[in-house]
């Protein structure tokens, strides 16, 4: 008998339009409060200042407005899997004008409420099949909305760790959003069921081919927190470093992950 076919897992689109702007509102919060002492620092990507990441948000959720503002493709082309392993092709030109938006908008807290404001009105005016043009290829705009949290998750942690106590909460659809986005991204580059990721309490995903697990407890697990698990997929830390800090459990001949990580680079 032949394996199951994995279903493809579906989002709430009203959840996760909600959850982008609860991020999004959780990140304008703390740029508010930044001083500029704070706003000059140093990031983790490369020559970065905490302005220019800060400016880059605003970029990743605009994305949808300038993707609204261009034809809309003939038909889809990509699915939503495709998009995290399609993001590195397009990092100088997201280099580029994150750096020009940050010189052009002294006032961050206005610029990102501008483009929170264009985002809604977006949002109002097109339904989530509606295809956009992204640098991924065709997505429909409720596949890209979902691609958002990444974008979002992942920039709020960058934040936190650029700037001591800035502390900026997770909402919780939006971390789940994108644990969930990139485990799967997982299981796309490696199939197969011989070894399972959990990222309780969010994802559990099979992946790495071998022999097909069926009851009682795996032979291949690795498990790890929600923000560990981003951090390893994106590349903000290693595999190795992580097993030496008790930051992920492995057990079993096929529980290592290092050839696989990062996802997004």
């Amino acid at each position: 008998m032949p394996p199951a076919k994995k279903r493809t897992r579906t989002y709430d689109p009203a959840r996760i339009r909600a959850a982008v702007m609860a991020q999004f509102g959780h990140i304008r919060d703390a740029v508010r409060a930044l001083t500029p002492e704070q706003l000059a620092l140093p990031t983790r990507l490369g020559d970065w200042t905490v302005r220019d990441l800060a400016a880059h948000t605003g970029m990743a959720l605009g994305a949808v407005n300038r993707f609204l503002d261009l034809p809309e493709p003939a038909r889809q082309e990509v699915t939503l899997l495709d998009w995290p392993f399609a993001t590195a092709a397009n990092a100088a030109g997201i280099d580029d004008m994150s750096r020009q938006l940050a010189e052009r908008n002294p006032d961050l807290d206005a610029y990102l409420e501008g483009v929170a404001q264009r985002f809604t009105e977006s949002l109002d005016r097109h339904p989530g099949t509606r295809l956009l043009a992204t640098g991924a290829g065709p997505l429909p705009l409720a596949d890209y909305l979902v691609t958002r949290t990444v974008e979002l998750v992942v920039h709020t942690d960058d934040l936190n760790a650029a700037v001591p106590g800035l502390d900026i909460p997770y909402d919780r659809q939006a971390l789940a959003a994108c644990t969930r986005l990139l485990a799967d991204a997982l299981a796309v580059r490696a199939p197969g069921a011989s070894t399972e990721v959990r990222v309780p309490p969010y994802a559990v995903v099979q992946c790495i081919e071998g022999p097909r697990h069926t009851r009682g407890t795996p032979p291949n697990v690795v498990e790890t927190d929600p923000l560990t698990w981003i951090r390893l997929a994106t590349g903000r830390i290693g595999w190795p470093s992580a097993l030496a800090d008790a930051k992920v459990s492995a057990s079993g001949e096929r529980a290592d992950l290092g050839d696989l990580l990062p996802l997004m680079t």
